[in-house]
């Protein structure tokens, strides 16, 4: 590892940079998202602050006020390790550059673990894969979540699972159920793959600690903090509760077969996941710890969870490579050519070209289009709006507008319900979320000229009111 260290550094930067200049473009030319960057840069600020990570953002959306502390939403306490970071800059610029880092750094984990089992050549090419995998690009395209943690402690509970090293794994896997309240599935279905890799206890361990994390966070530390531990129930065609839900999937397994598998988007998004390995992430237990998220989200009633957009996959690409590199193995020992390099460089070279044949479908492609780095005439107009928005006021703005202004404003996404703030920023010219029109967001600015506010900024569709 020593004389690679170079080569696989000079991947990890080159990895984080393409990450970071994806996500910082986007927040220069106004395509970032107050949701759900602007939630995470108020709870950030919060710890910064050495105060509670509230989100008056999604306080106010959710009807629990500005000091709704974001951990009742998402049990996500490992995000005050980027609090000192907001030291250095504070604004949602520094959560796009740490999740880049993040990222990145899963890289050495994901060579190491691969250069073991397959030799150097095959490590730089699974490494580089998934560097440009379609998962990390979506992720990196959707501002940032919490997700940015998990491929690094994933990465890092395989590769020392694999290198005997089980302390520094469980350490590993015990930082990773900070992440969020549902990582204890990860953990569970890692204990399943310790299980059958005939690691009984320390399966039977690890089993037990994810579903014991995932009870504790949802339903008492959630609510211990204001949230509601329904809030992302999404399986009530399936049952009520847990106990329900189980005693479909026992009673009525032909009909969780059939949700799992219609509609078709959840096919596709599966066979997506999958084909980045060729398929040999199936002939592998360690497949066994995606299992429970991919059936978290499968199973569930939220479009936006099946399909390949956001950050949703980033969670278990790691996995499924490691898998892959697994399965291969697997697969060489049945047909007793374990030792056939020249299979291993084709199977290497072809998870490698998958990558890249995936590249124009999906968040990187926009990196080779000159007219990406440039502001528009709206993001021109934009930056010129929220220009005129004083420092330290309360501001409800616009779904693509709240990022320019959440490191020196309170802000509040511009919606359906009039908030009373003394400043409003909007764009009447297209529909954004939670919009379904650019006509209902023009009666909305309508209605507050009448009430008093006054504009001080018209142009491209973009309007500044002030009251």
């Amino acid at each position: 590892m020593r004389g690679h260290r170079p080569k696989v550094g000079l991947l990890v930067a080159a990895a984080a940079t393409v990450y970071a200049t994806l996500g910082l473009v986007r927040l220069y030319t106004f395509r970032a998202t107050s949701f759900d960057l602007v939630i995470f840069d108020q709870a950030v600020r919060g710890f910064s602050r050495f105060a509670a990570p509230t989100s008056a953002a999604r306080g106010i959306t959710l009807d629990q006020g500005m000091q709704f502390v974001q951990l009742g939403e998402h049990f996500s306490p490992i995000l005050a390790l980027l609090a000192p970071f907001y030291w250095i800059h504070d604004g949602p610029g520094t959560l796009v550059v740490a999740q880049a880092v993040l990222f990145a750094l899963a890289i050495p984990f994901l060579w190491a673990f691969t250069r073991r089992r397959l030799g150097v050549p095959a490590a730089y090419l699974v490494a580089t894969a998934y560097a440009l995998s379609w998962p990390i690009a979506e992720a990196a395209e959707f501002d940032f979540h919490e997700v940015a943690f998990a491929p690094l402690l994933i990465a890092i509970m395989i590769e020392r699972y694999q290198a005997g090293r089980l302390r520094a794994c469980a350490v590993a896997a015990i930082a990773l159920l900070l992440v969020k309240e549902d990582m204890g599935l990860l953990v569970a279905g890692f204990g399943a793959y310790v299980f059958v890799d005939r690691q009984r206890l320390e399966g039977g361990s690890f089993i037990l600690m994810g579903l014991g994390w995932t009870v504790l966070a949802r339903e008492f530390l959630i609510p211990a903090v204001g949230g509601d531990p329904k809030m992302y129930w999404a399986y009530d065609h399936l049952g009520q509760d847990l106990p329900g839900l189980v005693k479909t999937i026992v009673t009525e397994p032909l009909r969780v077969i059939g949700t799992l598998l219609t509609p078709e988007d959840k096919f596709d998004t599966m066979a997506l996941m999958m084909w980045p390995t060729l398929l040999l992430c199936l002939c592998s237990p360690i497949t066994l710890m995606a299992v429970p998220h991919i059936l978290e989200r499968m199973l569930s009633d939220r479009l936006h969870w099946w399909i390949t957009d956001f950050h949703h996959s980033a969670f278990t690409v790691v996995i499924l490579f490691c898998a892959g590199v697994d399965g291969l193995v697997r697969v060489l020992g049945w047909l007793r050519r374990r030792e056939d390099r020249g299979l291993i460089l084709a199977w290497s070279v072809g998870v490698c070209a998958v990558a890249l044949t995936l590249l124009p479908r999906f968040g990187f492609d926009q990196l080779v289009h000159p007219t990406f780095y440039q502001r528009d005439p709206r993001a021109v107009a934009a930056a010129e709006a929220v220009a005129k928005v004083p420092s330290g006021v309360i501001v409800e703005a616009g779904n693509s507008f709240g990022p320019a202004l959440s490191g020196r404003t309170t802000v509040l996404l511009f919606d359906h319900t009039p908030r009373n703030a003394p400043w409003v920023v909007a764009d009447v010219s297209r529909a954004e979320f939670p919009f379904g029109s650019a006509d209902e967001q023009r009666q909305r600015i309508d209605g507050l000229v009448l009430i008093g506010y006054r504009k001080v900024y018209d142009r491209e569709g973009i309007v500044v009111l002030n009251r």
